[in-house]
């Protein structure tokens, strides 16, 4: 694997230095390309379209910049990352989790997530944000 793939509250928590953000896992980040898919920028805006996510006024104007300025790089969604996608079996039907692991199979990525539904299911590659 070459670099880490995000997961969506992972980016949250690397944004806002969130104490959840394990040691380990910040030391990855630090001393490895990181990548943040537009599909969770796509996530983020219908949570908080949707009232199920809330940002401060700061945090929601300066989200893009934010990203920018943290020196990830963005990863688009592409024809071969939907190919995947049916490959990926997850216990739940979330479809933005599904792209994400779909996404960091196609690009050789590690998953970084502290999701337990997904650190539950065997899948290599994929590692707990809180270590």
């Amino acid at each position: 694997m070459s670099g880490l793939l995000l997961d969506t509250h992972v980016l949250l928590w690397l944004l806002t230095d969130h104490h959840s953000l394990g040691p380990q896992t910040r030391a990855r980040i630090t001393g490895e390309v990181v990548s943040v898919s537009a599909v969770s920028l796509w996530e983020i805006e219908i949570k908080r379209s949707t009232g199920k996510l809330t940002l401060s006024g700061d945090a929601q104007s300066g989200l893009a910049q934010a990203i920018a300025e943290s020196g990830v790089r963005e990863l688009p969604l592409r024809w071969d990352h939907l190919s995947t996608y049916s490959n990926v079996q997850l216990p739940q039907r979330d479809p933005f989790d599904r792209l994400l692991l779909a996404q960091a199979s196609s690009e050789r990525l590690d998953f970084v997530t502290a999701d337990r539904q997904i650190l539950g299911v065997d899948i290599g590659g994929v590692y707990d944000a809180r270590d």
